[in-house]
């Protein structure tokens, strides 16, 4: 059975709804969403947390579609293209302001899905959190063992529940191991490729009430990355989990490709708190 892995990363998208930070116009959003100094911390979180893992993929068969507005300023929409130029999985959507925000990602994604697939492994990827380097290879690998389940509804979440969450604020980046049940990162949700539906239908939160689901938390599979300009901030259901090895930025490194010193000092330079939202770091 053919899985196709396909993936969507919003980057700074110019829309109504989909967001927890709202604002009355659409001209007060794009002055939000544009400001030059946001870009530049959104840039640099997502070149340094999310990218390498995704560049580093044990298994390179998988599509992330890179979604943001047409009017995405300068240098950023170049680096977009410079980016898709260089990642053979990158495909760049350029989707103008809807007020529907379902249907503006299903914009994005539907030229993408593969006709021929017989399921697609649909994953949201936040331009500011991570996955494992084995994320892809074991999302299309645990799938068979799962597909007696998935048959029943032809719809099935697999959640790799285990990830770590970092907490970037004035004092540096700190890190902490949990266990947080369908956070965003490492979560993947299989459909037929004909179902017209997309990650984005399915409120990761509430997966639960759209269709069964599967836990596996085995090893460290994400990173949940807080920082001040966070969307909500929160960190999920789940709990804390005691560390056998606290090497954090050797685990980062090699599961991630993340460099901590690189992001730590980054932090430390921007000297912003966490973001002002009500369960920002909770």
């Amino acid at each position: 059975m053919r899985v196709q892995m396909l993936g969507l990363c919003r980057f700074s998208y110019l829309g109504g709804r989909g967001f927890q930070i709202l604002h009355e116009t659409v001209e007060a959003r794009r002055a939000f969403l544009y400001d030059p100094e946001r870009l530049a911390r959104r840039w640099f979180w997502f070149e340094n947390v999310t990218l390498p893992g995704l560049m580093a993929q044990t298994d390179p068969d998988f599509t992330l579609i890179l979604m943001t507005g047409p009017d995405l300023p300068e240098p950023w929409m170049s680096r977009l293209r410079d980016l898709v130029a260089s990642m053979p999985q990158a495909r760049l959507a350029l989707i103008p302001p809807m007020d529907k925000h379902l249907d503006a990602c299903m914009a994005a994604t539907a030229p993408h899905i593969d006709p021929k697939a017989d399921v697609v492994g649909h994953f949201r990827q936040d331009d500011d959190d991570a996955v494992a380097i084995d994320y892809i290879r074991d999302a299309r690998r645990d799938f068979a063992a799962m597909q007696p389940l998935w048959e029943r509804r032809r719809r099935l979440s697999c959640d790799y529940a285990r990830g770590l969450v970092l907490k970037a604020t004035q004092d540096g980046v700190s890190v902490e191991q949990r266990i947080i049940y369908n956070a965003v990162a490492g979560l993947t949700v299989y459909l037929p490729p004909d179902a017209g539906r997309s990650v984005m239908h399915f409120p990761h939160w509430k997966i639960g009430l759209s269709m069964p689901g599967v836990t596996l938390p085995g090893k460290t599979m994400f990173v949940r990355f807080l920082n001040h300009d966070n969307d909500s901030g929160a960190i999920g259901a789940g709990y804390a989990v005691p560390a056998e090895n606290d090497n954090w930025a050797g685990i980062l490194a090699e599961r991630f490709r993340i460099d901590l010193a690189r992001i730590d000092q980054a932090a430390r330079a921007f000297s912003l708190p966490g973001a002002d939202r009500p369960r920002w770091g909770l």
